[in-house]
Formats: structure tokens, sequence, C-alpha cells
């Protein structure tokens, strides 16, 4: 089902709404352009957002944009233990709703 070769497929998108989708990649590319931010991070960055959102096609792309940018394999299982962090700390602060106080 999640074939990089689907990306091919975003044509057809633009074809359908192309000014929000131009649009949107002028957007994406001015986002993850070299900044006050470095590219590198940027990437790792994108790449935790994707482990969390659980994007395989955003996965394969900010990984191979960190690994250009100069990530390590070190880096990169860090950027894999914050996003792990981060989803598993949201499932704990939302319990705070499903548990103590009040009944009924």
């Amino acid at each position: 089902m999640y074939d990089m070769e689907n990306l091919k497929k975003l044509g057809a998108l633009g074809e359908g709404a192309s000014e929000a989708v131009k649009a949107f990649w002028a957007f994406d590319k001015a986002a993850m352009a070299e900044g006050a931010i470095p590219k590198k991070y940027k990437e790792l960055i994108a790449v935790a957002v994707a482990l969390t959102t659980q994007c395989p096609y955003c996965l394969e792309i900010h990984r191979s944009g960190a690994e250009a940018a100069g990530a390590s394999q070190e880096e990169l299982a860090e950027t894999a233990l914050v996003a792990a962090a981060l989803r598993a700390g949201a499932a704990i602060t939302h319990a705070t709703h499903v548990v103590g106080g009040p009944k009924g």
C-alpha cells in the first residue's frame, strides 16, 4: 500500500488544485530551507514528526534528507527515541482525563 511510486501521483493532485498545491510546495521549500535552524536539524525534526504521525513517505524522504545533510545513525536513533518519548508522554498526560478525580 505504501509504495514510494505513489508519490508520482502527486501531479494529479496538482491538476485538481494547482494554486493550493503550488503554494504548499513553496511553503514546504521555505520551511525546510537552511535558516536559523540548520538543514540537518530541520530534517531530524521532520523525522521525529514523521515517526509520530507514522507517515511512511515522510519517514523515507526525511531520513534520506537527514543523511544527505550529514546526520549520523546515532543522531537518527536519538531522534527516534525523542519521538517515542513525546508520543508516550502524550499518553501519560492524557491519562489524567481518565483516572482519579470525582466519579459520576
